[in-house]
């Protein structure tokens, strides 16, 4: 992927890469599709680990979704590794290509649960917030952050990226 990107990468790429026909490679790989979709995945999940001990950290659901945002804009060295920044657009359709997954989607969700359920315990948000909802819209915004420029705010500056969430995120949630 990192030669060819992940829009031109083919299963015969892959094949030579490792070593091995391209009949094997889709013996694990229906097409190149799934493969380039499992090998994003792989990346989303260890992202997801390495992200949540610092999530885990801050003290507030608005700090806890600024360290995810600071996080996600700061994956240079993964994107660098499997090629994306070579080719142009490339992080982005990434992110958009592992939010169309509905189970990579639903992790996603998934991960933000526990923490809305402890702000609501906290009396951090309303106690009838409906925590699903609420954990996909956190995705949704976060989604953004990788995938819309911004005009406003510098969204790879650490400090103005947590105030810009840290400003807005929780006030919904509350009333």
């Amino acid at each position: 992927m990192r030669r060819w990107g992940i829009r031109h990468v083919s299963m015969s790429d892959v094949a030579t890469q490792a070593g091995v026909s391209r009949g094997s490679v889709y013996r694990y790989f229906s097409d190149r599709d799934a493969l380039v979709q499992a090998v994003l995945e792989r990346v989303a999940e260890a992202h997801v680990a390495e992200a949540e001990p610092a999530v885990r950290r801050r003290r507030s659901l608005a700090g806890k979704v600024a360290e995810a945002a600071v996080f996600i804009r700061h994956l240079a060295d993964d994107e660098r590794r499997l090629g994306l920044r070579e080719h142009p657009g490339e992080p982005a359709l990434a992110t958009l290509q592992l939010a169309a997954s509905p189970a990579m989607f639903a992790r996603w969700v998934d991960f933000w649960i526990p923490f809305l359920d402890a702000a609501r315990a906290e009396g951090e948000v309303r106690a009838d917030l409906d925590v699903r909802q609420a954990s996909e819209w956190i995705m949704r915004i976060l989604i953004s952050l990788v995938t819309v420029p911004s005009t406003t705010v510098d969204l790879d500056d650490p400090a103005q990226l947590r105030r810009f969430i840290e400003s807005y995120l929780v006030r919904g949630f509350r009333n």
